[in-house]
């Protein structure tokens, strides 16, 4: 029991980070009251909520400053995993019902109807700037003058980790939308589309990190290593590694989800356009019997 708390004690407390998660899970469970929620999407949604707090909040981020293949785990639950199981629980609308009325009134609905936002949305949605930014963060961190800075600054190693995590949510949020578009930003072949186009980099650079005899990454060699037995280019190819597979694989179980979201919809267009051809009158060579009723009344129209 001592070693799970010990386990569960913040390396470097983060107060905003708390307030964040604690607000997000109070919203849901509020939510959760006055929606019909089912079984699996609240058991994601807590899942994914919950690695998100681990990865910033526990021993782990001690690990992760201190030794480079846990740097990369703590990133794939923050860019990856966490988001992915957050968002494929489509937790908007029971967020959404968490928040009191009056606030939803008074400023929640102006706030996300305003301009600004929705600017800020459009553009982040755009499909080549989502999937730049998506796979830039991912290089840009991993610049190994930029990397050595922001795990010797709490400020960028912070700012790190804020922008992997919020990225993430951005990015699956775009690519898991289950609704037609619009009001979906991507159609649902482009949203097929856009995991499978930022595999190929994030292959490339695990590979370069997975197969390299050469530390790029000494500051994990300055702050002192986590596990002392583990050879430094070892650690940086084990690091690869986790980039290559578990991410290239979170693109493919994306695509999937996809896929289904994309059968389910066309299987449905075929229902509507069933239900427009109801709703029109039947096309034959004499008026329908309204209009000749209505053109006896009145002889002046024909």
């Amino acid at each position: 029991m001592t070693s799970l708390f010990a386990w569960l004690v913040p390396w470097e407390p983060s107060p905003t980070v708390v307030i964040c998660i604690a607000a997000a899970a109070c919203l849901y469970a509020r939510g959760c009251r006055t929606r019909r929620v089912s079984g699996w999407r609240r058991f994601s949604f807590w899942l994914g909520l919950a690695l998100l707090y681990i990865a910033l909040q526990t021993r782990l981020d001690y690990y992760a400053e201190h030794e480079f293949f846990m740097h990369r785990i703590q990133h794939v639950i923050l860019h990856h995993l966490g988001p992915f199981l957050v968002v494929i629980s489509y937790p908007g609308t029971t967020l959404y019902a968490g928040v009191p009325l009056a606030w939803r009134r008074d400023w929640l609905r102006p706030l996300l109807n305003s301009t600004p936002v929705r600017v800020t949305t459009n553009i982040l949605m755009y499909p080549p700037i989502a999937a730049i930014l998506f796979v830039g963060l991912i290089y840009f961190w991993l610049i190994p003058s930029v990397h050595f800075d922001a795990m010797l600054d709490v400020r960028l190693y912070r700012l790190m980790n804020w922008g992997m995590a919020v990225d993430g949510l951005l990015f699956w949020w775009l690519v898991l939308d289950h609704r037609p578009a619009p009001p979906a930003h991507l159609s649902p072949g482009m949203r097929i589309f856009l995991p499978i186009a930022v595999m190929p980099p994030q292959i490339v650079l695990g590979a370069i990190l997975g197969l390299s005899s050469r530390d790029f990454y000494t500051v994990y060699s300055i702050c002192g290593r986590a596990f002392a037995d583990l050879n430094p280019v070892t650690d940086q190819n084990l690091g690869g590694l986790i980039l290559w597979i578990p991410g290239s694989m979170m693109s493919v179980a994306a695509v999937l989800v996809a896929m289904r979201h994309w059968t389910r919809l066309d299987g449905r267009r075929p229902k509507a356009r069933d239900a427009a051809a109801a709703d029109r009158p039947v096309a034959t060579g004499h008026l329908p019997e309204a209009t000749v009723v209505r053109n006896v009344s009145d002889p002046g129209r024909i």
